[in-house]
């Protein structure tokens, strides 16, 4: 039998109600063994919800339990270097939500206890996981479309009320930080550099964060890319095209999208479809972080990318004015 996993969940945010811990159900060793939060009565629909084990009132409380193999972390931006520090100096491997800190340094010191520690430390990049992504990576590096020249990614959302955590500055909200760091996570992972110039403007609410951002990336070799984001549209739209020499990769896939999913290459005036068959995207990171614990296996989003992953959006956040008082 496949070995299990205790996960504790650090918090009840909406993404891990609505999105994570149904996935976390799915996982085929993950044990659900805790949940842990400030509102007992949030912490207790939790736990009646999806049957964890233990319940606790305090995020330090469920650090302290020695049962406790892995976390799940799903704060506000503005706590996840806290957080993740207070959970690796406790002996817990680490899934903490993207993007993973305010800052590259913040990042950096991240990985520097965890590595202290000897605990494994991931970023929850969950579309990274997702094979229809690995599978235009391949069909890119394979020279399939000839070589690379330009790409552009685009990640709109309507906008959220004026009391959620992402429309406020001191939670590090704003649409770069909450949707772009997927447009720049897909082109460093499509590229696989990073960019030598970075050019990009954004419009600001009055409460000083981004609805809406654009940017340009330019690279030694003369390829380009850019993206477009914000929390401006009437509904969700995600999609991205990669431009060759020799045809196009059209992909309308939403990030984290699941069941079978199309993208497209163009060449010589034809369009041909190919399909692939898309599990849920969390469970694909918490069972590669799991056999990461009892398996051996290296976090696929890794601490070098975590790290040129951060250092670019900060790039991005300070060309384009975005400033945290």
């Amino acid at each position: 039998m496949m070995k299990q996993v205790n996960w504790g969940v650090l918090g009840t945010a909406n993404i891990a109600k609505k999105v994570t811990i149904p996935a976390m159900l799915k996982a085929n060793n993950c044990k659900l063994y805790g949940i842990a939060g400030r509102n007992k009565e949030k912490v207790d629909e939790f736990k009646e919800t999806f049957g964890f084990e233990k319940a606790y009132y305090s995020l330090e409380e469920m650090l302290e339990d020695e049962n406790i193999e892995a976390v799940y972390i799903p704060l506000p931006n503005n706590l996840h270097k806290e957080w993740v520090i207070k959970a690796a100096r406790r002996g817990k491997n680490i899934l903490c939500e993207k993007p993973l800190a305010g800052s590259e340094e913040d990042v950096k010191e991240m990985i520097r206890v965890c590595d202290e520690e000897g605990v494994i430390f991931m970023e929850a990049f969950a579309y990274l996981h997702s094979p229809v992504i690995k599978e235009i990576k391949d069909i890119l590096d394979s020279g399939a479309i000839g070589e690379f020249s330009f790409m552009e990614s685009t990640f709109v959302t309507p906008r959220n009320p004026d009391e959620n955590i992402r429309m406020n500055l001191e939670t590090l909200g704003g649409s770069v930080y909450d949707l772009g760091c997927y447009n720049i996570s897909l082109i460093l992972t499509m590229l696989g550099e990073e960019p030598d110039e970075v050019k990009a403007i954004a419009h600001f609410t009055e409460k000083k964060i981004d609805d809406f951002a654009t940017a340009y990336f330019g690279f030694a070799d003369g390829k380009k890319a850019c993206f477009t984001t914000g929390m401006c549209s009437v509904q969700r739209g995600d999609r991205f095209f990669i431009y060759g020499t020799k045809g196009i990769i059209e992909a309308p896939v939403q990030f984290n999208q699941e069941g079978e999913i199309s993208y497209y290459i163009v060449k010589d005036g034809v369009r041909e479809e190919y399909t692939v068959s898309t599990p849920n995207n969390y469970t694909l990171e918490v069972e590669q972080l799991g056999r990461c614990i009892t398996d051996g296996e290296k976090p696929y989003v890794n601490h070098d990318f975590s790290i040129i992953n951060a250092r670019t959006i900060d790039r991005v956040l300070k060309d384009m004015g975005y400033q945290v008082s």
